[in-house]
């Protein structure tokens, strides 16, 4: 069980750091000349401020770099899981162009026997499929170049030697390296964002590096790792719920756009002024209320003032991206405000999809929205246009009309996506500024991007909302540690709505790394906007922090309200435990896999309480599974059968359960005896 975090050796280390800037492990070149470090003649001490807050030690160190360059390193430390953190700025303050900076790298010798490296893959092709990678006798390098960070790989790491190791991650929601090369007994760890970066800075510019994020850890139990991480997440990483600072707690939602009767495509495009009303009031009636309604893409007006249309090609909601005005003739007047206030007043709150970094139709938008064609990154090899929101103007555009929208509609919850990869457009823009200014696109834009949530924050703070967004970039392309602190995943991957195969497959390794996520309540047959199934099965492989409930009130005949409401009273029961301790009993599967069980659990170790989650799968011909309980250091467990109210207990820890019927899911709660 997880109980005291406290490492002196690494509070030792951080006290080092700052005191020598020469130990902070972060290299770079400049002007030519290699930096190990931050010492020697050609830096010029400038400042250093510390301070403590909410179990934070957070360090700010200013140095001059050949008089010209100025150097901001930010070290936060978390005493309680020996956790560190660091993040360099660099800024021209000179009146003329800086010299050359690239290559800058964060790097840490890592000790050890018998180093293994263990993780997950990214979304997309991957899925999250974990990997392992004995370091003795191979090196590993991950190279992620699109621009969405955790496609396809994933900027998060376990280093395992004999003694316990290092959990790494690395903040940048572009591009990104991370190599792992073992000689002489140290494995040297070195990371980077930007992966092509090589430019000068004009006068007054700066760029930020990627959030480097490091817990060292003591113990040869395996299973430590992913709680003494899951516990720092939720603790200082998950961001907070509202303006007064309360703890992000699990929330359900529901979007409404299946169930108006209307054409529609995935989104909310069929949604109207009058479509809503029937569907809340049918939900509160059937005591089947949501915590927050998803008005989903599709809701805004094209940039040729049109409406937009489901699986109408370039008039779907992809193609017409941009106006961030609602559409009049879906919803004229105040009639969505309207829609706002119903829910507000009956306890519900509203999210509603943005994707500012991309645009269509820019010759439209200029002619009618004030756009300026300027701020559009376009090349002939990619039907992706991507809005250059590192230019201020563009920026102010863009944050200036969604802001507008969300304070007159008093929306609570921002959600981005970003369905492109950009950074072939970053490197187009790179070269169209000239001067070999390799990556400076991607800097100004991965800040601004940061930049831009945190102000949507603040705008949906300033109506009562909430104090974090939803990340998304087709799925789960966007989850970097710098993103998580303020945004979580709805949806771990658009993937995640077709089958329960995938969905445990992914909590299995997903929820070790991002605790607070989302997956669908239906299984949707490979078809993103099919209606799906739902029974008991898939409601307990949805049971995530973020219950997206996928159901129509009143546009399905057959709607079973006693299963939907049983699945909302089950989950509000047992989504206390859902942030706390994470164990699994099985191996992590393929989708397609279902021949065996998936098993996990929750564990609250203070209260001494947690759920056990069995699924014996569609495939599965085992009747019974056999359960070590080892993180209860052999203590007893009582348990409880949620649909039998059947008691009993383990021997020692371990349990044998038989679950006589394939397809089976069973919920237990259990308490140390």
């Amino acid at each position: 069980m997880i109980r005291n975090f406290t490492n002196t050796e690494s509070d030792r280390k951080y006290s080092a750091m700052i005191s020598n800037p020469a130990l902070i492990p972060l290299s770079f070149t400049y002007g030519g000349k290699r930096y190990e470090g931050f010492g020697g003649e050609d830096f010029t001490y400038a400042s250093k401020k510390t301070e403590e807050k909410d179990g934070i030690i957070c360090t700010s160190l200013e140095l001059l770099l050949k008089g010209t360059l100025k150097i901001t390193l930010t070290l936060n430390h978390y005493p309680s899981h020996g956790a560190t953190d660091i993040t360099m700025e660099a800024e021209n303050i000179s009146d003329g162009s800086s010299e050359i900076i690239e290559d800058i790298c964060f790097s840490l010798k890592l000790g050890g026997e018998q180093p293994i490296l263990k993780g997950i893959l990214g979304d997309h092709e991957n899925f999250y499929k974990p990997y392992e990678y004995d370091l003795t006798t191979e090196s590993v390098n991950f190279t992620s170049d699109s621009g969405r960070a955790t496609h396809v790989y994933f900027p998060y790491f376990n280093f395992e030697n004999s003694n316990g190791g290092y959990l790494l991650a690395i903040g940048w929601a572009g591009t990104w390296t991370a190599d792992f090369v073992y000689e002489n007994g140290v494995t040297e760890y070195r990371a980077k964002s930007v992966n092509n970066l090589c430019t000068y800075l004009k006068a007054g510019e700066k760029i930020r590096t990627a959030r480097f994020a490091f817990i060292e850890y003591c113990s040869e139990n395996k299973i430590y790792a992913t709680n003494i991480w899951r516990s720092w997440y939720v603790s200082y990483i998950l961001p907070k719920a509202d303006a007064e600072g309360n703890p992000m707690k699990p929330f359900s939602t529901c979007c409404l756009d299946s169930d108006t009767g209307l054409p529609r495509s995935d989104g909310s495009i069929s949604e109207r002024y009058f479509t809503w009303r029937p569907s809340l009031e049918k939900m509160i009636a059937e005591d089947a209320k949501v915590d927050f309604r998803w008005f989903d893409a599709g809701w805004y007006i094209t940039p040729d003032k049109k409406s937009c249309i489901p699986r109408g090609g370039d008039r779907d909601w992809w193609g017409t991206v941009g106006t961030w005005e609602l559409d009049p003739n879906k919803w004229p007047n105040d009639t969505f405000l309207e829609s706002t206030d119903f829910a507000r007043a009956n306890g519900m709150k509203t999210l509603v999809w943005f994707e500012p970094e991309r645009v269509t139709d820019v010759e439209n938008l200029a002619r009618n929205f004030g756009y300026n064609t300027d701020w559009a990154i376009s090349m002939e090899e990619t039907n992706v246009i991507s809005n250059n929101i590192g230019n201020p103007d563009c920026f102010d555009w863009i944050t200036d009309r969604i802001c507008n929208m969300l304070r007159h509609n008093k929306v609570e919850m921002y959600r981005e996506d970003n369905n492109g990869d950009p950074a072939r457009l970053w490197g187009h823009m790179d070269k169209k500024e000239g001067d070999g200014r390799s990556g400076i696109t991607e800097c100004k834009f991965i800040d601004a991007h940061y930049r831009m949530w945190d102000k949507f924050i603040e705008c949906t703070l300033g109506h009562g909302g909430c104090g974090f967004v939803d990340s998304c970039a087709s799925g789960g392309g966007r989850n970097d540690l710098e993103s998580m602190r303020r945004g979580i995943p709805l949806l771990r991957s658009d993937h995640d709505r077709m089958s329960t195969g995938i969905r445990l497959s992914q909590t299995s390794s997903f929820n070790k790394w991002i605790p607070f996520c989302g997956a669908n309540t239906k299984a949707k047959k490979y078809e993103l906007d099919a209606t799906g199934d739902s029974d008991t099965y898939i409601w307990r492989a949805s049971y995530l922090a973020a219950l997206n409930v996928d159901s129509q009130f009143v546009q399905d005949p057959d709607q079973d309200f006693g299963v939907l409401r049983e699945g909302l009273r089950e989950w509000k029961e047992i989504n206390g435990y859902l942030l706390k301790e994470f164990y699994t009993f099985t191996p992590w599967h393929h989708e397609d896999d279902l021949d065996g069980f998936t098993a996990y659990s929750y564990f609250d170790s203070e209260a001494e309480k947690g759920v056990l989650f069995v699924f014996r799968q569609e495939n599965c011909e085992e009747s019974e599974i056999a359960l070590n309980f080892g993180y209860t250091n052999g203590r007893e467990l009582v348990l409880c059968d949620k649909d039998t109210d059947e008691k009993f207990e383990t021997a020692g820890c371990r349990l044998t359960l038989n679950l006589p019927a394939k397809r089976t899911a069973k919920l237990y709660y259990y308490t140390l005896k």
